[in-house]
């Protein structure tokens, strides 16, 4: 049976941090959530624990850096629900914590790469169709960082914070060309979040982190479309 006049929301990378608390988050909500991730097990595993809290959450696998398995996962949800108001790009990796740009390894650029913006892209073309059905018009989150920013970036994790500038990039290229379809693209940097990518030290617990895309996936003015966002301030790119 599909999911029908009830708002719907999919989140990549949904099986822990951010985006397991983005899917209770909107659950809680009333939002039919699909949550994505790559291990069929912890992505069944992070369902099933909002299942038995009373939530609606299905389990979709789908892994950002293969074309094939996010063509599948497109299909699958199609035989789920009939529309898809909510689009988080949430799945992404950090690898070069303690690197240097003159030490890069261009095999660690391109898997920064490959998942952090080709997977992203790849999403959003095979997704779009479900998109454009929301009745409410459509909105796209992708989850970027603070050292993304052109204006505030400094040495730290070149791979992972090229690859999230150009994640910007990407978000900026979306909202241009969907705006006249309704739909809106945003980018947001969740700050530093206790995660098992932040790790114990982060300074913000991961309700904290997920709050200003929730507040995007459901709240914002369906106007705001094309910027940067930390803790519901647009802020520079």
């Amino acid at each position: 049976m599909k999911t029908e006049h009830q708002r719907t929301a999919l989140i990549t990378g949904a099986n822990r941090g951010i985006g397991k608390e983005i899917a209770r988050q909107l659950a809680q909500r009333g939002f039919a959530v699909f949550i994505c991730a790559r291990d069929i097990m912890k992505g069944r595993e992070a369902a099933e624990e909002l299942c038995q809290a009373g939530l609606e959450a299905t389990f979709i696998q789908l892994d950002v850096t293969d074309p094939v398995s996010i063509r599948t996962a497109c299909g699958t949800f199609s035989q789920k629900a009939d529309h898809l108001d909510v689009l988080i790009n949430n799945a992404g990796i950090l690898e070069d914590h303690g690197g240097n740009i003159l030490e890069l390894n261009p095999e660690m650029l391109d898997r920064a790469l490959k998942a952090n913006v080709r997977g992203p892209i790849m999403v959003i073309q095979d997704f779009l169709q479900h998109l454009q059905k929301s009745k409410t018009g459509g909105r796209i989150i992708n989850v970027s960082s603070g050292v993304s920013s052109l204006a505030r970036m400094t040495t730290y994790a070149p791979a992972y914070s090229i690859s999230k500038t150009a994640l910007n990039a990407v978000t900026k290229q979306f909202a241009g060309a969907l705006k006249e379809h309704n739909i809106t693209v945003n980018s947001v940097d969740p700050g530093w979040v206790r995660t098992d990518m932040g790790g114990p030290s982060a300074n913000r617990p991961v309700e904290k982190g997920a709050e200003t895309i929730v507040w995007l996936a459901a709240d914002a003015p369906q106007s705001e479309t094309g910027k940067f966002w930390h803790d519901k301030q647009e802020v520079a790119w």
